[in-house]
């Protein structure tokens, strides 16, 4: 068992990393520091909490440490006077989170805009995002993006390279800006849920804070941009999601998929709020991708029984999410689509097809989704084959335990 000071570190770095980084970055303008002495002032904290206990405002303490620790590099460097004064200025009228943006006050989303300048590559805006707001390690994110560690860590670095040299401001930008960061805002709180929803790596699938982080910072767009129904689309496809979190995992932590879940346990309020905010995105006439995954999420929360799910409306949803969207990802779901709503043979010839493009190799939901098919059209051997290797890729505890039954069940 974790020791509960260690516990309390890891709770406070999972709830509080990124508004200690973001609130540095806002009062240092140096990314790399305010990473490194956040990271001091939680080490700090496994320290100083074991022998003074744990703080009632983690967030605050672990806030104040980082900024000494800050103040401390750079009064040790004589290129860094300036700089301290500065932030000492910054110091002195800034001691709640607020900024010049009254209708902003969260430096988390400052910190997201600054990321997702146009300067910046999507990829890498997204990436550098997730980094700095959620503390992603670069492994998760380079797994996130299907792409190599060190290529990751590269355009991490370039990035933040990017940002010092063109000196892009750390702020909300004007309204009339607001749409052309729009997309890659979304795409980061978008893959900062699913982090929450389905970590890449650990022995937690789920990380219910990241996800209602998310959650949290998607509701502040959608007051900031009331009109951009993709906003709106957005937060209604977490929430629809987010509806199944305590039927998710059983009592021991190991994964129940979508079709064995108790719908009793799903959360009502949410699935309406969900539903209602996709139909006022709707209404606006100009459907996005996040409405259509939106629409697919509410196929399933709106259905009282496995039985009644609506496959051959979700597999016309993710042919339209294709076209919008093109992506392996999307295609493999849509075969799964194709193959619950006209039949197994139908989604695994799919599936098979994309099998051979080599786009989706190393990713295990392709193997897993193949082994299901063949498992229902009583190919039990090829099912056993395709389950291994899916074992095999799968990056979570509760995945590879998943998969070892169904296995098992094939006997």
């Amino acid at each position: 068992m974790t020791p509960p000071v260690e516990a309390a570190v890891d709770r406070a770095f999972r709830e509080e990393w990124g508004q200690v980084v973001a609130t540095l970055i806002r009062w240092t303008g140096d990314w790399d520091l305010a990473e490194e002495c956040a990271q001091d002032a939680f080490a700090l904290a496994v320290r100083t909490w074991r022998r003074d206990g744990v703080p009632r405002r983690p967030g605050a303490w672990l806030t104040t440490a980082a900024r000494n620790r800050a103040v401390d590099v750079l009064r040790r460097e004589a290129t860094g006077a300036a700089k301290l004064r500065e932030v000492a200025g910054v110091l002195e009228t800034v001691d709640d989170g607020a900024g010049d943006e009254p209708d902003v006050p969260d430096d988390r989303l400052r910190l997201i805009f600054t990321c997702c300048h146009p300067a910046l590559a999507l990829e890498a805006r997204v990436a550098l995002t997730l980094r700095t707001l959620a503390g992603l390690g670069t492994t998760e994110i380079a797994r996130a993006f299907l792409v190599g560690e060190q290529a990751m860590a590269k355009r991490l670095a370039r990035a933040k390279q990017k940002i010092r040299h063109a000196g892009i401001p750390y702020r909300v930008p004007p309204a009339h800006l607001l749409p052309e960061r729009l997309p890659a805002v979304l795409a980061v709180l978008y893959l900062l849920f699913n982090e929450g929803y389905s970590a890449t790596a650990g022995a937690d699938l789920v990380r219910h804070d990241l996800a209602a982080e998310a959650i949290r910072l998607a509701r502040v767009l959608v007051r900031l941009m009331p009109d951009e129904p993709e906003a709106a689309g957005l937060l209604a496809l977490m929430l629809l999601h987010h509806a199944r979190r305590a039927a998710r995992l059983d009592d021991a932590g190991d994964l129940v998929v979508l079709e064995d879940q108790d719908r009793g346990r799903w959360d009502a309020d949410r699935i309406a709020e969900g539903v209602a905010l996709l139909d006022g995105a709707l209404r606006r006439g100009r459907p996005g991708p996040y409405q259509v995954q939106a629409a697919i999420a509410a196929c399933h929360a709106t259905a009282a029984r496995p039985e009644d799910t609506d496959w051959p409306q979700i597999a016309v949803l993710y042919a339209r999410l294709a076209r919008l969207v093109p992506s392996p990802v999307v295609e493999l779901n849509r075969a799964v689509a194709v193959g619950m709503a006209y039949g197994p043979a139908a989604g695994l010839a799919l599936i098979d097809g994309l099998r051979e493009t080599g786009a989706l190799a190393g990713y295990h939901l392709l193997p897993a989704a193949r082994a299901d098919l063949l498992r229902r059209l009583g190919r039990t051997a090829e099912a056993a084959d395709a389950y291994r290797e899916a074992a095999g890729l799968a990056t979570t505890d509760a995945e590879r335990r998943y998969l070892a039954r169904r296995l098992a069940a094939l006997g």
